[in-house]
């Protein structure tokens, strides 16, 4: 099992150049084919029409988002050159909210970013994360908008809690945690009104794991208590030294309302490593 296929979802974001080098690493290490899809919010121009001025702002806005639309096209296919990979460009003008799952189905991997509250180009559209996540069938590697990570999937941390979602996580991420140095499977036990027998234990994942020649070490997640579990889980990968977490992603639709597990929404607004999620 291999990633053949990834896709990397790029905009406007001072954060999308290093994830783009990031699904580069990831390309040419697994020898895959890179897809760039390039999707932005773009404000109604209308808009800005009712305020004095605004026109002028606008109008500038919009040419130096074109500037820096094209400088990342530039460096996208200069970067395939120099990394040897083979890839293409996508412009998609539609919501993000759509086009990226889109792509994401017919790859074996998505890079995404997480939202940056101090970047407003990082705005794709209201829970894009937990939106891209829940509907695009493939796992999505989110990298943090801050930190720099000088490694990705050398120490892998497992949030295992023997369910649907995580056991997919699992499987999903096997590519990278057969290259790992070092895995650590990290038992909890988020869901309490859930048979015995329909939960995996640790050891059993573990055991699965070796088949596939990863060794993986066991270890529990205690003194939770009532903190926050995705609190709880970053700290547990901070103290291992994880480089990259590989969990479950919780959630459903509520009417027309996205309703996340805590652990997830913890995740996607607070990660400090990349988080490979599968739902």
């Amino acid at each position: 099992m291999s990633y053949k296929s990834i896709v990397v979802q790029l905009d406007m974001s001072a954060r999308a150049h290093p994830r783009l080098e990031y699904a580069m690493r990831l390309a040419r290490q697994f020898g895959a084919h890179l897809t760039g899809v390039f999707s932005a919010f773009t404000p109604d121009p209308r808009s800005f029409y009712i305020m004095a001025g605004a026109a002028d702002y606008y109008e500038a806005h919009r040419q130096s988002r074109q500037e820096r639309h094209g400088a990342l096209e530039r460096i996208f296919h200069a970067e395939l050159l120099r990394a040897g990979v083979t890839g293409q460009w996508i412009d998609h003008h539609d919501s993000a909210s759509e086009a990226i799952p889109r792509y994401a189905r017919y790859a074996d991997l998505v890079v995404a970013g997480q939202d940056d509250p101090d970047d407003p180009e990082s705005f794709i559209a209201d829970h894009f994360p937990e939106t891209l996540v829940m509907s695009a069938g493939r796992p999505v590697l989110f990298i943090p908008y801050t930190g720099v990570f000088p490694t990705l999937g050398a120490n892998i941390m497992v949030a295992w809690n023997g369910s649907r979602e995580s056991a997919r996580a699992v499987h999903d991420a096997l590519p990278l945690l057969q290259r790992a140095e070092n895995v650590t499977v990290v038992r909890l036990n988020e869901h309490k009104d859930e048979l015995r027998d329909s939960r995996i234990p640790g050891a059993d994942i573990a055991l699965m794991l070796a088949r596939h020649g990863v060794k993986a070490e066991v270890a529990a997640l205690d003194g939770v208590g009532n903190l926050p579990l995705g609190d709880v889980l970053l700290s547990r990968a901070s103290d291992l030294g994880a480089d990259l977490v590989v969990m479950g992603a919780y959630g459903h639709s509520r009417w027309q309302e996205l309703v996340m597990g805590g652990a997830t929404r913890g995740m996607l607004e607070s990660m400090t490593v990349p988080v490979l999620m599968s739902h």
